[in-house]
């Protein structure tokens, strides 16, 4: 195992690669959590306006969280021409289901006092949707977006192996492949620090901005005593 000094002098001394890789994979993930937030939002307001609904297509849901992506990612990537679109479908499969669950979880989890409230009030369905449902689902959906956006680097660097091993070169796997290939050892450590880091950085920043939409009103946001 290489000492962190000789994994930092390798990061510097190949960062014009490893950058470039760094980059792609974040190319990779950012796509697929943008698109697994608004699909998984979607249909989690579709699954909201019935029960019947959720009950016939959730179970489907909860097949794409179950499936590994390592035993379909083959067969996207060959049916999906274009090899950075077929990585970015690869890890939105993989951060779909905790958009999907939360969402729709946090949609039906309202007060039913003030829901009778609104009714009585004469309020519509887009006006209970839209000031007490989505508030109320707030707290579930950051929740949510906490747990996808590392799924997001895991799926994308997943199907960055799968790609890496098929010949096409993308993103920091492909680097880590490429390096236990040419027994480069330190560059494959600093290829894997980098995704550590960029999974912190992710789950950081998501942190900070479930606090700043939640802080002063949700007790989830507030700072422990």
């Amino acid at each position: 195992v290489p000492s962190p000094w000789l994994i930092g002098q390798t990061l510097v001394a190949d960062w014009a690669l490893l950058g470039a890789a760094l980059l792609v994979t974040l190319k990779i993930t950012l796509l697929a959590f943008g698109a697994s937030i608004v699909i998984g939002s979607l249909i989690a307001f579709v699954f909201v306006q019935s029960r019947w609904i959720e009950a016939a297509f959730f179970p489907y849901a909860v097949l794409l969280q179950v499936t590994p992506i390592v035993a379909i990612a083959p067969l996207i990537i060959v049916w999906v021409k274009d090899p950075t679109l077929s990585l970015v479908v690869c890890a939105t499969l993989v951060a779909l289901f905790p958009i999907i669950a939360n969402t729709t979880t946090g949609l039906r989890s309202i007060n039913p006092g003030l829901a009778d409230y609104f009714k009585l009030q004469g309020a519509s369905r887009w006006q209970l949707l839209m000031r007490l449902r989505i508030p109320s689902a707030l707290p579930f959906f950051m929740a949510g977006l906490r747990i996808s956006g590392g799924l997001s680097l895991i799926g994308a660097v997943v199907a960055e192996f799968v790609a890496g091993t098929g010949g096409t070169g993308t993103g920091l796997a492909y680097q880590i492949l490429q390096s236990g290939y040419q027994l480069n050892i330190p560059r494959m450590f600093a290829a894997l620090l980098l995704i550590t880091l960029t999974g912190v950085g992710l789950f950081t920043m998501l942190s900070a901005l479930s606090r700043a939409v939640l802080g002063g009103w949700h007790e989830s946001a507030r700072p422990l005593h």
